[in-house]
């Protein structure tokens, strides 16, 4: 997920009429405050270090290189979530949120303070503004295809389209860690490759119409994974197929209807609400673990790579972690089948998984390298809760109120911020799904983005599948997965059992 924002301007006006690019679900609801007035930071950096770390005073890199930290964490906090919906989930927050009112947003992604993300799910964080109006980001040799790097020295492997170090993509945050940044090429590569199955298909076609057959097809398959892979792992059963339910009318048409449309509906255009983006949606900072098995031979299966290496380096020297904005290596290149169920991941050892979703964030996520040692807003935590004060969130106990469910008893030293009241309600539940909070705003969102995009599959054609689709049912993209999963948007990518094919 996105790190946020050192930065806490609040863009939703509290009018309960304002559907604006943010909005409110909740605009007359009581505000939780932090404790204290005039000290209200230490108060909530407290929380942040005391209650939400999880080895409080450990370093990332130390965790990751001792075994026995490992095994206990492992142990005690994993979850039955493959660890790569952990990034899947942060592509799909930097595919309908974009603050650009964010410094940190604002160096990244400078498109983005014209063109900020759309609230819809239409990689816009891939395709960006189209071809005749952000033509960088396509192969200038073929106006259908995106733009592929290669790894310096080897140029049959493929890499993000870099200028230096910095990658040239549709949004610059997609590039932040290794495995978000190697998932955006999994995405441009199985475009390409959906624009070389259209002109097989359509020889005479123009080269405007083959990009669209792609584009059309990667944004439906990746929508269906959304929704039919992504959002069942993380929310509750019974709130996710009330969500959005195929309903047959009484003239035997079908139709999608939104089962929670009382709870985030809009007038003309779809909204973001800051308490979905804000709050319920950042759930996924839980899920990150300090470091993780890559595709490193010389690593080993008993040494982890650490997220963030925050230990001192000498002059010019990279630390050795998983952090973005850099080329990949052999050291940070990701082995799909490591992250995500494939036919070739080994039983028992692979796929990783994902942290539960519970209070206690990741000791990676407690040192943060975007700023200067020490600042509190390079602790994620603080970040988190800051931002709920700033954007005047409600409590976590008067939305479940509002939803008529018996709030937590929470301790008097937990906060009642609804991000945190998200996270301690998944943790009761076991950690492996959100409570009925958090799962209510999560997939009352994501329904009524899809119900809402015009272009969207359940929009335009409501009872297609990708097995219906002319250029993906060959059926070499789900041999070993006939569901559709994320795994899908690898093959489709003709990504290599080692990532890229450094082994």
């Amino acid at each position: 997920m996105a790190h946020g924002s050192k930065h806490f301007d609040v863009l939703a006006p509290k009018s309960t009429f304002y559907h604006g690019p943010f909005g409110r679900l909740f605009p007359d609801l009581d505000v939780w405050h932090a404790p204290g007035v005039s000290d209200s930071d230490a108060a909530l950096l407290d929380i942040a270090n005391t209650q939400m770390t999880e080895l409080p005073g450990e370093l990332p890199a130390d965790i990751a290189g001792d075994p026995a930290k490992v095994d206990q964490l492992e142990t005690d906090f994993g979850s039955n979530i493959p660890a790569g919906y952990t990034y899947f989930g942060q592509f799909v927050d930097h595919d309908i949120t974009f603050d650009p009112a964010s410094s940190l947003m604002r160096k990244n992604d400078p498109n983005g303070l014209i063109n900020f993300r759309t609230p819809r799910l239409d990689l816009d964080n891939v395709y960006g503004a189209g071809p005749d109006d952000q033509p960088y980001l396509y192969d200038p040799d073929d106006k259908a295809k995106l733009a592929i790097g290669a790894v310096e020295g080897r140029p049959e492997l493929p890499d993000l389209p870099r200028f230096g170090k910095r990658a040239l993509i549709g949004d610059m945050r997609n590039d932040e860690n290794a495995m978000v940044s190697q998932l955006q090429l999994a995405f441009l590569l199985a475009h390409n490759a959906l624009v070389d199955r259209a002109r097989a298909a359509h020889p005479d076609a123009e080269t405007g119409e083959i990009f669209e057959m792609a584009r059309k097809s990667l944004r439906w398959l990746y929508q269906y994974i959304v929704w039919n892979d992504f959002i069942p792992r993380i929310a509750v059963d019974a709130v996710y197929t009330c969500a959005l339910k195929l309903s047959e009318t009484c003239d035997k048409r079908k139709v999608w209807e939104c089962g929670l449309d009382d709870v985030y509906r809009w007038k003309n255009q779809p909204f973001m609400p800051v308490e979905f983006s804000v709050a319920a949606y950042r759930f996924g900072h839980s899920m990150v673990r300090n470091g993780y098995q890559t595709n490193n031979p010389e690593r080993g299966f008993g040494n982890l790579a650490p997220i963030f290496d925050n230990t001192p380096q000498a002059p010019g020297q990279e630390p050795d972690d998983l952090r973005g904005f850099r080329p990949i290596t052999p050291d940070n290149c990701i082995q799909w089948d490591w992250f995500l169920p494939m036919q070739s991941s080994a039983p028992g050892i692979f796929p990783q998984m994902a942290r539960k979703i519970d209070t206690k964030l990741a000791n990676a996520l407690a040192f943060l390298h975007e700023g200067v040692a020490g600042d509190p807003a390079n602790v994620l935590a603080f970040r988190n809760l800051k931002r709920g004060v700033a954007f005047d969130l409600p409590s976590g106990t008067a939305v479940a109120r509002k939803f008529c469910l018996n709030p937590l008893k929470l301790r008097p030293e937990e906060p009642d911020a609804l991000w945190y009241y998200v996270l301690r309600e998944a943790q009761g539940n076991g950690g492996n799904t959100l409570g009925r909070v958090g799962s209510v705003i999560v997939c009352a969102v994501f329904a009524g983005l899809l119900k809402g995009d015009p272009r969207s599959w359940i929009s335009i054609e409501p009872c297609w599948t990708p097995n219906d689709d002319p250029l993906l049912k060959d059926g070499t993209d789900n041999i070993d997965d006939p569901s559709w999963t994320l795994a899908s948007i690898i093959r489709l990518a003709g990504l290599k059992a080692d990532g890229i094919g450094f082994v």
